[in-house]
């Protein structure tokens, strides 16, 4: 991941609602939500979510898919690893403490996201 993607990814993510919204996606698993279903469960108006599903596409940490006249929104695992394995490796440098909080995440692996 280039220090670009990581600006915009972190800088979608450092707002309470798109976070909210990428934790949700990410605990949907791959299969995603439908937006509607993402409106309901945090309480937002479709203007408001349809504004920040938008700044998270934008950043590369969301898909969408049409089934019907549903958008299903998925998070996009690979960039996520990618985010964190690029702040693993850049921001911890060689200390291998670092980063031990990843669970079965490896440096590596956020590396090639």
């Amino acid at each position: 991941m280039d220090k670009k993607a990581v600006i915009a990814a972190l800088g979608a993510l450092a707002q309470e609602t798109r976070l909210d919204i990428f934790r949700l996606l990410v605990q949907a698993g791959g299969a995603g939500m439908p937006a509607g279903a993402i409106g309901e469960s945090l309480g937002l108006a479709s203007a408001t979510l349809s504004f920040h599903l938008t700044q998270l596409r934008q950043a590369g940490l969301v898909t969408f898919r049409r089934e019907g006249r549903s958008l299903i929104y998925a998070a996009e695992y690979a960039a996520m690893n990618g985010l964190v394995g690029f702040l693993t490796e850049n921001c911890c440098g060689r200390d291998r403490g670092c980063g031990s909080g990843l669970g079965g995440l490896s440096r590596e692996e956020g590396l090639r996201a």
